[in-house]
């Protein structure tokens, strides 16, 4: 049985919540690295480590000492394009705090790893004060991640439905803050 230590993540944690990020694109979302969309995962560090108001998580396997799981935040709310116009300007940066990069790799998924490092998210964006609201945007094909949003908050725009032509398919969740 696995153990595991959830904890802001440091500078040496880096290199592996990358490679967890970079899998992740690569194996389940089978993008691969798009600057446009990626950046952050390149360097996580001036993302989520550097800016006070962001954070980088980390689930450590306390067996080997390896970033078995990754969440972030920050205080960039969805930009238009690509995501609706309507949606920008529900949640707008500063006062949205976006979840970003929850992602498990395969073999210690369904251990509840994401629901701990969301929990813990929330806490940081609370501990803020300063964000009004909590969003993400997930891919429905995305392993285990329409179940977990779903128990967790509340969609207010799925693409495939609600934008003509689909949009890019994505499902945008708000997360209750309190």
């Amino acid at each position: 049985m696995h153990e595991y230590r959830i904890r802001t993540a440091t500078p040496t944690d880096l290199d592996l919540a990358r490679g967890v990020m970079l899998d992740t694109v690569y194996r389940d979302f089978g993008t691969g690295y798009v600057p446009r969309w990626h950046a952050d995962i390149i360097d996580p560090g001036a993302f989520y480590v550097v800016p006070p108001r962001h954070t980088l998580l980390v689930a450590v396997d306390e067996k080997d000492g390896t970033v078995a799981a990754t969440a972030a935040l920050d205080a960039r709310g969805p930009t238009h394009p690509p995501n609706p116009q309507w949606l920008a300007e529900r949640y707008p940066s500063g006062e949205t705090a976006q979840l970003r990069r929850v992602y498990t790799r395969p073999e210690h998924r369904r251990r509840g790893l994401a629901r701990q490092l969301v929990e813990e998210l929330l806490d940081f964006a609370r501990a803020d004060g300063g964000y009004r609201s909590v969003y993400l945007h997930t891919y429905p094909h995305s392993p285990g991640a329409m179940g977990l949003w779903q128990t967790l908050g509340k969609v207010v725009c799925d693409e495939r439905e609600d934008v003509p032509g689909g949009g890019s398919g994505v499902v945008h969740f708000e997360i209750p803050l309190v």
